[in-house]
Parts: C-alpha cells; sequence; structure tokens
C-alpha cells in the first residue's frame, strides 16, 4: 500500500512544510521501525519524547517525518512536517492511509470506570446472534468475527487501531465495538475516527496516576462525547450523578438509560439469584444468564444501544437472553463440598463493592464470603486503604495478596492496604504476598461447605507483572487446582 503524501496530509493543520512530497508506503511513531517510505511521527510522550530519534530514524532511510518542532539538521531527500500537535496529525493520516475506514462502519465506543469490557463483549455477541457481522476492540482481546488477534491495551494506538478497522471492514464487518479509554482520548488515540455512537457507564476513582486529578479524568471521559457528529448517539447512564454532564457538549442525539432515574430506556430487577436476573426491560420482560445490579447496566446499555442502531425490540429481547458473562467478569468456578470462587477484575473500590453487594444479595445464609484481594503497583496509590476496607465491610474474611506489583515492592503495598482496615475488622484479615498461597488459603482453610471464595483484581489475565517481567499466573487455574486439593 503505497500513497503520495500530499494526499495523506490533506486534513492535517501544517505549520511549515520543509522538502517535496514523497511516495509512502509505512506509517511509524518507534523509530526502531523506520525504513525506506516511512513517515516517521515524532511524539513528545511521557517517558521519551520522539523528537530525539530523528537522527536513527534519517540514518535509517525515512522518507518523511512529522514533527512538532523542526531539527536544525534537515537532511536532504527527506519531507519534513511541522504541525502543533503530532499525535492529532498522526491519527488523521492512520486514517487515511488505510482508507478512512471508520466511515464505512457502525463503530460504537463505550467508556467509563466500570462495565466497558462486559458491555463491549456483550454487543459483539449480540449483534452476531442478530445476524451481523463484528468486530471487538477490548482490553482482553481484539476480534474480527471468531478470528482472535491479542490486545495489548484497552484502546489501540492510532496507527494500529486504523489498521485494525480496516482489516474489520475488508472482512466484511458492519458493526464494529470497542473500549475507549480516558489515555486513548487525551492521547487522540481516537482523534478523527468517526462513531456511529458512544456509551457512558459509569465514573468513579482509577487512574489517577495518569489524569493526577478526578476533575482531569471526567474531562477526558466526555472528551469522547463533545467530538461527536450530529449523526451520531450519545447514550448515558442517568443514574451516575455525572452521566448527563456527559451529554452537555455534544452535538449527537442524546439518550438516557437508567433503573432509579426517569430515562428513555428503563429497568426494573425483579429478580438476582445465581441462576440471573429477572428484569423487567423497556416494559418486557426477560430472563438473564448475568447476575447482579451491575449486569442489569450493562444488558440495559446494550439493548438501548441496539434499538438506537435500528435493530428489531422483540429479536434482541430473545438474543439478551442467551449471551453469558465476559471472561473473568463475575465468572463462577464450582469445587467440592459446593464451595464456589467466583473470579472478578474488580480492581476499582466502585468494581469491588459492587461485585462484593452482589454476592450479599445471592448469597444463603450459612454462606459466608472471604475475598482474596490485592492492589497493583505503580498505579493510584490512594485507592488501596479504600479497597481494603471495602474488602473487610462486605466480608467474612479477608486475605490481602499481591496483584501486578510490577516495579513495587508487595508488602509495602500490602502495607498501604491495611492501613485502612478499621480496628473492629482486624481478625478477619489476613495477610499472604504469594498470590498463589493466598488463594489456596482462601479455598483449602478459610472456607467451609457451600463458603464463596472472591478472587478480584486480575480477571481475565494470565499472568503477574513482577519487576517488569510478565509470570505465567492465571488466576481460574491456581483456583481448579486448590478445589482438586481440597
Amino acid at each position: 500500500m503505497s500513497h503520495d503524501s500530499s494526499s495523506l496530509i490533506k486534513s492535517i493543520d501544517i505549520i511549515q512544510q520543509v522538502g517535496g512530497h514523497q511516495e509512502i508506503s509505512h506509517l511509524c511513531f518507534d523509530s526502531r521501525q523506520a525504513k525506506s517510505g516511512s513517515l516517521f511521527f515524532a511524539i513528545p510522550g511521557t517517558q521519551v519524547d520522539g523528537h530525539q530519534f530523528l537522527p536513527q530514524v534519517f540514518a535509517q532511510g525515512c522518507s518523511a517525518c512529522v514533527v512538532e518542532k523542526l531539527p536544525e539538521e534537515m537532511p536532504a531527500g527527506i519531507l519534513f512536517l511541522q504541525v502543533g500537535d503530532s499525535n492529532e496529525a498522526m491519527a488523521l493520516v492512520a486514517s487515511a492511509f488505510y482508507g478512512n475506514p471508520s466511515t464505512q462502519l457502525n463503530l460504537v465506543g463505550i467508556t467509563g470506570t466500570n462495565g466497558k469490557t462486559t458491555s463491549v463483549t456483550l454487543l459483539f455477541e449480540l449483534f452476531k446472534a442478530l445476524g451481523h457481522r463484528c468486530g471487538l476492540i477490548s482490553t482482553v482481546q481484539n476480534k474480527i468475527e471468531d478470528r482472535v488477534i491479542p490486545a495489548t491495551h484497552t484502546t489501540p494506538d492510532a496507527l494500529n487501531l486504523n489498521a485494525l478497522l480496516a482489516e474489520m471492514l475488508a472482512s466484511g464487518c458492519t458493526h464494529v465495538f470497542m473500549e475507549v479509554s480516558s489515555h486513548a482520548v487525551v492521547q487522540k488515540r481516537i482523534f478523527g475516527l468517526t462513531f456511529k455512537g458512544a456509551i457512558f457507564s459509569n465514573i468513579t476513582r482509577d487512574h489517577l496516576d495518569f489524569h493526577e486529578t478526578f476533575d482531569a479524568y471526567i474531562k477526558a471521559k466526555k472528551g469522547f462525547f463533545d467530538a461527536l457528529p450530529k449523526s451520531a448517539f450519545a447514550l448515558t447512564n442517568v443514574d451516575d450523578k455525572r452521566g448527563t454532564v456527559m451529554l452537555q457538549n455534544t452535538k449527537a442525539q442524546k439518550a438516557s438509560y437508567g433503573i432509579l432515574e426517569a430515562a428513555d430506556y428503563k429497568a426494573k430487577i425483579k429478580a438476582n439469584v445465581l441462576s440471573g436476573l429477572q428484569l423487567e426491560l423497556d416494559g418486557s420482560e426477560i430472563h438473564a444468564q448475568l447476575i447482579g445490579q451491575f449486569n442489569a447496566y450493562n444488558l440495559l446499555a446494550i439493548y438501548a444501544t441496539a434499538i438506537l442502531l435500528g435493530e428489531d425490540k422483540e429479536e434482541v429481547l430473545i438474543a439478551l437472553s442467551g449471551l453469558k458473562t465476559a471472561t473473568g467478569r463475575f465468572e463462577q468456578m464450582h469445587g467440592p463440598n459446593h464451595k464456589m470462587a467466583i473470579v472478578d477484575y474488580a480492581h476499582t473500590p466502585d468494581a469491588l463493592e459492587n461485585v462484593l453487594k452482589t454476592i450479599q444479595a445471592i448469597r444463603q445464609k450459612h454462606q459466608h464470603i472471604i475475598t482474596v484481594v490485592g492492589c497493583g503497583g505503580n498505579r493510584d496509590a490512594g485507592k488501596r486503604p479504600i479497597m481494603a476496607a471495602l474488602a473487610a465491610q462486605y466480608s467474612d474474611h479477608v486475605v490481602l495478596t499481591s496483584d501486578n506489583p510490577r516495579f513495587e515492592n508487595p508488602e509495602l503495598i500490602l502495607d498501604q492496604m491495611q492501613a485502612g482496615i478499621l480496628a473492629a475488622d482486624a481478625d478477619k484479615v489476613i495477610r499472604i504476598s504469594d498470590r498463589k498461597q493466598a488463594i489456596e488459603q482462601a479455598i483449602q482453610g478459610l472456607a467451609n461447605t457451600g463458603d464463596i471464595v472472591l478472587v478480584a483484581g486480575k480477571g481475565h489475565e494470565t499472568y503477574q507483572d513482577i519487576q517488569g517481567v510478565k509470570h505465567d499466573f492465571d488466576d481460574k487455574q491456581v483456583i481448579s487446582e486448590a478445589f482438586a486439593k481440597v
């Protein structure tokens, strides 16, 4: 695939151009990938500034560079384009390079702190059941129909994202459902894409290590809605106190969903038991296989999305009743002596509280709740004592353990978590930094007949990130092995 640079840069604002146009066959922002025919984007990052690698990309034969500041030395035969924002320029050029695939797809993005992965996965499965060819872009995995493409970020960078959308389009996909992280909005990864719709699930404390303030985090989420075109829909959860804020400046068609407040799309929980949810959804009753109030919101959001995309109500309701939970999201495992384990990705205070409240609502009186929980390293430390306190509040026993410690000392993370434990709850809490031992102790040592063990924080992940190395670790596998020894 080769393009004349003049056709790729039509939509970007150029401050200054040095050099003649070039044939471009490759886009990159990683200097190690630069070669003849490459257009290199110098991105000023938080860790490294791409401008410092310009001599390297010149030596590797790159044909053109997009920069925010022109270098002192500009070799002949290379096109230099100075722009105000390299990330924006990269997103727009990537879209043009791959034939603007988002304009030819029903692209729907979902943002919010909790529920993104479940909702996009459910939308993907729902629309497949309704007979559409679909693409999925999520934290867990990217999919083109049934073909899995491993995911490395919640939202891919602009180059990989547009390449993926183009591949989905070429494969015959008509609908694509994607998670839109707050990082992706700020870093302009979705800049220039044409969305058919956007969904807001909820917002709670998360990623303050990146955004620094809660207001900045909210602003990042809202930026997604502010950029929507008139032709799109903007669907928000009005039960979240910031739900209506998301719609304030959007040009898109506004729609709302909720269980508590007046909304365009309403649901009422008739029953919430281990076998699933009985819902009155938009005036009709359905039984869903998913459990918990948070999944009632997820189901309501995807129902509303399907109707907004023009699907038949009765067909949607029938398909909804057959949907199953996403991997690592309130995933149940059953062991001997009627012991049960629930694996959930809950890694924020709000998500952990939602899961524990759900277990409280569905458990029998004789069933105890044992929670195994940790907090990730090199992330927002402020949530650590909060999560430990919530675990103790809603559980009969708590095992504080390691999550993904990354470059932090796991014991220091546990110290910060333990600081949130009230004196009245101290006797129910133990700490075991080795996650495998912690899960084994919960299942084999603390859980009695019929008890429920919640293993929170990692969900679908099959690794543990320690000192920059990802070690094989799967909560579900450890649970299975622990059950086998009961």
